[in-house]
């Protein structure tokens, strides 16, 4: 017994140097950066949007967080690397039903509200608001999508507009998009809910689209939430919220949250087993170690 007590105490003081020097590197990183003047170009933001620093595609990484990682496991990743509240959401964007969950690489919108009106219809142009809108230049842009993506989408402060509602989220699933993030409102939400629709929203709306905002770039790195997000960064939701994962970090807040996580269904196991409840899938920390042995 006492052996086994030494060696997962050995274990324990190994995770959190692992931790202490992660973050460490990832802020001696970041003081090492040079500060850039007035004269001096920026940083262009598009030149890693598909892939990140690293060089890869985001796609396979995204995939792997979507195994056994909750948001908090990940949260606490970013803590590590020196990314502590600056990539968390508002807390009042939340997914609109218990259970949801996903992780991907984003797809930006950057929508604003417009200063002009739609015009007056007739009857029989009830079901043309949209096209009429759009004839109007009120869609700016065309949005594309991937499998396996996160579409972001940032409101810019409109007022109350339902951009995502029953129906052209259920599009966005049909074209494999795994998860809808808006810092605005969605509409349609008993369907939203009954379908199972990935929507994540700051609130419920009622109205649509035309005459209230206007969809002006995709692709372009946005604010959402009080969060920068780039094309290409991982985008995570389940019950308590979003968070965001900058591509340039994504591997190593990876590693980090697998190692977290299976210490945590490990701990969590043992007090399922001394309070005899029936073990569930959140306390397989075997089948997660499993997964990560690459990484633990």
């Amino acid at each position: 017994m006492k052996s086994s007590e030494t060696q997962e105490t050995a274990r324990r003081s190994s995770r959190r140097e692992f931790l202490k020097v992660s973050a460490g590197a990832a802020l001696v990183a970041g003081a090492a950066q040079p500060v850039l003047n007035a004269a001096e170009p920026r940083a262009d933001f598009q030149s890693t949007q598909a892939t990140g620093a690293s060089g890869k595609d985001p796609y396979p990484l995204a995939a792997r967080f979507g195994k056994f990682l909750r948001v908090t496991d990940v949260t606490d990743g970013l803590d590590a690397v020196g990314r502590a509240d600056l990539t968390l959401l508002d807390s009042a964007i939340r997914p609109l039903w218990m259970g949801m969950k996903f992780w991907g690489p984003a797809v930006t919108l950057r929508v604003v509200p417009t200063n002009r009106r739609m015009p007056v219809i007739e009857r029989k142009d009830a079901l043309k608001q949209h096209a009429l809108w759009n004839q109007m230049g009120g869609m700016h842009a065309q949005l594309k999508v991937r499998p396996g993506c996160v579409v972001v989408t940032s409101t810019n402060g409109a007022r109350e507009c339902g951009y995502w509602g029953s129906n052209n989220s259920m599009d966005m699933q049909a074209q494999g998009v795994v998860g809808i993030v808006t810092d605005g409102y969605a509409r349609d939400t008993d369907e939203i809910v009954l379908q199972k629709s990935p929507v994540a929203s700051r609130g419920i709306g009622r109205t649509i689209i035309p005459g209230r905002v206007e969809l002006m770039d995709v692709d372009v790195p946005v604010g959402c939430g009080g969060v920068l997000v780039r094309p290409g960064d991982i985008v995570g939701c389940d019950w308590d919220g979003v968070v965001v994962v900058p591509i340039d970090v994504a591997e190593d807040v990876l590693c980090i949250a697998a190692r977290i996580a299976v210490d945590d269904k490990k701990a969590r196991r043992r007090w399922y087993e001394k309070l005899g409840k029936k073990p569930d899938e959140t306390v397989d920390w075997e089948a997660a170690a499993e997964y990560f042995k690459d990484l633990l």
